[in-house]
């Protein structure tokens, strides 16, 4: 593998450096950038890293991404404290001697003076470059990175600072490795689909898309679950954007021919935009009122810029008692179908509907768990309903139990509940056990 201008850059690793990264509170979002950028490139992700502040495990780490991969960035582990290692260990796999930068060290007590501080001595560690690297400069910050060739693989060390890093990045993407990664870009279609599981989505699409990697340029699928939505990613690699998008359209097309209402975008959308555009384009505005997801619907909702458009009053009414209040949902309905329960759930859709003044109800009632359910109706047991003046439509669902994930899942199918009815779409659907009522 050479380092010439001739060599084409298409697979890259990872590797997120810091124990820190290891603990639960703290999330590697270095690695989404990283990807993003790389992606734009052409240039595919094969693997990402979590590595902590251990010499041979950082050691073991780069030893085998550099034996898979032509590129491996390497985001942490560069500043002045011991357990910042990673400059120590590349120079280590490169059996590269350093030597410290004067013009770096420099560099790090002009920005401590500007702060009206002294250097302390062990920031002279970042000014440490290994024989034949290419010094990185950190605009933001005192460790600069590196650009390392060695025996066919490039190695880019970088900040761990996203502040530091991401600046960076983006001189080195548009510098050094823009030259590398040739003419094919990777282009990407996301169909996002509710109302199947990831399975039932995958029997139904599988042999359409299997066929598409005997094609050249094939078409990868990737199918991704979350609760209450599939996605559907199509990657295409190719120099010829007009011909990646003609391809990648006819792809979006075969497969929502299959999948039909259940596909609420492909654009890139979520489900709560979608709604949102709906709702504008009619002119409408909704009212939501909530029970066990506790305004997590609303929150969704709202999330969209512009929202006051066609959000206006919501409200989180746990109790029965609240139920009745302000929503005026006869207390001898809760009392003969509970609270949990398909009249209920029409009663608070069309309670908020005449509170709020709105074109469209959302109703949502259930148990999150984990304690609260019978033999008739477990945790996880969940009632939506959507109303307007002409339509209704309610669905009981019965979503896998944990109480997050049964408020997640209830938030994302009341959206695509309110999508249906608002575009005419009857619901169905894995979770669905009791699909009792319509359009009426």
């Amino acid at each position: 593998m050479s380092a010439s201008p001739a060599r084409r850059l298409r697979w890259a690793e990872i590797i997120a450096v810091g124990t820190e990264l290891l603990a639960p509170p703290r999330l590697d979002t270095n690695s989404l950038v990283i990807t993003r950028r790389l992606n734009d490139l052409g240039i595919e992700i094969r693997a990402k890293t979590i590595v902590g502040d251990r010499a041979d495990d950082l050691r073991s780490a780069v030893r085998g991404a550099m034996a898979r991969t032509e590129l491996v960035v390497l985001c942490g582990g560069l500043g002045p404290t011991d357990d910042d290692l990673t400059r120590d260990v590349v120079a280590d796999v490169t059996s590269r001697a350093m030597s410290e930068d004067p013009g770096i060290v420099d560099e790090i007590r002009r920005r401590f003076e500007a702060r009206g501080a002294r250097m302390p001595e062990r920031n002279r560690r970042q000014a440490l470059v290994p024989d034949g690297a290419v010094v990185l400069p950190n605009a933001a910050g005192t460790a600069p990175g590196l650009w390392i060739e060695h025996e066919g693989s490039i190695l880019v060390l970088l900040p761990g600072p996203p502040a530091e890093l991401t600046p960076m990045l983006e001189s080195v993407v548009e510098g050094r490795l823009a030259s590398l990664a040739g003419d094919e870009r990777l282009h990407r279609r996301v169909l996002r689909v509710c109302g199947r599981t990831e399975s039932e989505t995958d029997e139904a699409v599988a042999p359409v898309y299997s066929q598409w990697l005997h094609e050249d340029p094939p078409v990868e699928t990737t199918i991704l679950s979350s609760p209450g939505q599939v996605e559907l990613d199509l990657t295409l690699r190719s120099a010829s954007a007009a011909r990646a998008s003609a391809r990648l359209e006819a792809a979006v097309g075969a497969l929502t021919a299959i999948l039909g209402a259940d596909v609420y975008s492909t654009d890139g959308r979520t489900i709560e935009e979608i709604v949102g555009g709906l709702l504008r384009a009619r002119g409408w505005r909704i009212g939501v009122a909530e029970s066990c997801t506790g305004g997590l619907v609303s929150a969704r909702l709202t999330e969209v810029p512009g929202s006051s458009d066609y959000v206006g009053l919501n409200v989180v009414c746990y109790s029965n008692e609240a139920k009745a209040a302000h929503l005026g949902v006869d207390r001898a309905l809760l009392a003969a179908h509970g609270a949990v329960s398909e009249p209920v759930a029409l009663a608070m859709a069309d309670g908020i509907r005449a509170l709020a003044g709105a074109d469209i109800g959302l109703g949502v009632t259930g148990i999150a768990g984990p304690s609260g359910g019978s033999a008739s109706k477990p945790a996880g047991t969940v009632v939506i309903a959507a109303t307007t003046a002409r339509d209704r439509l309610v669905r009981t669902f019965r979503f896998p139990t944990g109480r997050a994930r049964v408020r997640l899942f209830s938030v994302q199918l009341a959206l695509d509940l309110a999508r249906r009815l608002l575009t005419g779409q009857a619901p169905g659907g894995a979770f669905v056990y009791s699909p009792s009522a319509g359009r009426g």
